[in-house]
């Protein structure tokens, strides 16, 4: 009973900032709603049948899977490299570890500012790049092949110090006895790469894997101000979908059901991951 009594104020915050909108949101996408909210009329699954006929959900489901397939094995890649490359003990790499993981102390608002200032077609030092390449300017965020990947680009830099830090805090936990022994048998870097770095290092892998997914599940910020779901919704993602339903069209339900669409895709995918990815985790 004591324990209940400690656990009741995160309880009652939970309650009332998750599973009370979880509940509501749910209740709300078998009706039909005002430009309030407000719900005028049960319709049973009226709105996921509409929304899974409906060309422009198919098209938002088609760039989020797109996103993630982006984000998150880049992410995860180039975070490893870094981190294997800052846990060297050499002279000066504190400084190296400060740059990588720089992205964690700027806000998305700051760092899609910066890229969009970068995709400019005009000034951007992206199309400079392009340029000493003897290739034409592009329009990172006006052309509908190049939209998702110019902002899933951004994403990445934009995730890329997390990551690293996490990996790096793995990577430093590992037994060095370990490499000891390995190099006294004369293996090689490659190897013990193989057979001691990637299977000790498997949980935070595990981790981080699912973590990337989930966020990348949830991704809004970089494209509201990037590209706002154009051009032609190349990059309308469904969490942007959902905002856009519910704050600008005023279709609550609508909006509802794709949440709780959205909801059960994270819920698939993460159990999923359970259930595949965890017998590769090594805890010794």
């Amino acid at each position: 009973m004591a324990g209940l009594l400690y656990l009741l104020p995160s309880l009652a915050l939970f309650g009332l900032f998750l599973f009370y909108p979880m509940i509501r949101t749910m209740y709300l996408s078998f009706f039909r709603t005002d430009t309030q909210g407000v719900p005028l009329r049960f319709v049973g699954l009226e709105n996921f049948s509409y929304l899974l006929t409906s060309p422009n959900f198919l098209q938002s489901v088609k760039s989020t899977m797109l996103f993630v397939l982006y984000t998150v094995p880049l992410s995860v890649i180039l975070a490893l490299f870094l981190a294997l490359i800052a846990n060297e003990k050499l002279k000066g790499i504190g400084i190296f570890r400060t740059m990588f993981s720089s992205t964690m102390g700027m806000s998305v608002a700051a760092s899609s500012v910066i890229w969009m200032f970068m995709y400019n077609p005009a000034i951007g030092v992206m199309n400079k790049l392009v340029n000493l390449f003897g290739l034409a300017d592009v329009q990172w965020l006006l052309d509908p092949k190049f939209a998702l990947l110019s902002v899933a680009l951004s994403t990445i830099w934009m995730n890329i110090g997390f990551t690293f830090l996490i990996l790096l805090g793995g990577l430093q936990n590992i037994d060095e006895h370990l490499y000891e022994n390995a190099q006294i048998a004369g293996v090689s870097y490659w190897y013990q790469l193989r057979k001691i770095t990637v299977p000790m290092l498997s949980p935070t892998l595990f981790f981080i894997v699912t973590v990337s997914f989930i966020n990348a599940f949830q991704t809004f910020g970089q494209i509201d101000i990037l590209t706002k779901g154009g051009p032609i919704d190349s990059t309308n993602v469904i969490v942007y979908s959902i905002y856009k339903d519910a704050f600008i069209n005023y279709n609550v339900g609508s909006a509802s059901a794709q949440a709780v669409l959205l909801f059960f895709c994270i819920l698939i995918v993460t159990v999923l991951q359970f259930k595949l990815g965890e017998r590769k985790v090594h805890y010794q």
